[in-house]
């Protein structure tokens, strides 16, 4: 779902995901983040890293997600060991932190009036 800095880049799917098709990898000592965004993000990538290490940043691509109330927009990164994370708004500016949790899914919701910096994610 997510990969970090220096790892190939591949390309993201925007195609929307159906009702109960998104696996996580958690458990033990890794949790997982979801961060809610306005349907105008679809296609943005969205950085978080490590509080004490903000060079290693893991992103995913914003993609529409089917679940049963309608259509929302997110991204998903799995596999986070436990700890605080910075989620960016844009390659210098920190959004906010978040606490995520082993065997566990932290939720985040970005700003409804803010587009992310980053360009979005060429297919």
């Amino acid at each position: 779902m997510s990969h970090s800095h220096g790892q190939p880049h591949h390309h993201h799917t925007f195609a929307p995901s159906g009702q109960g098709t998104v696996m996580l990898d958690i458990g033990g000592g890794i949790g997982a983040m979801i961060i809610y965004t306005p349907a105008a993000m679809h296609g943005h990538e969205i950085e978080v890293s490590p509080v004490g290490d903000t060079g290693a940043r893991t992103h995913a691509a914003v993609r529409a997600r089917y679940v049963s109330a309608g259509v929302t927009f997110c991204v998903v990164i799995d596999g986070l060991p436990e700890g605080r994370y910075v989620v960016w708004q844009d390659d210098d500016t920190p959004l906010t932190q978040v606490e995520v949790r082993g065997g566990a899914v932290a939720e985040v919701t970005w700003p409804a009036n803010l587009v992310a910096g980053r360009r979005p994610v060429s297919v």
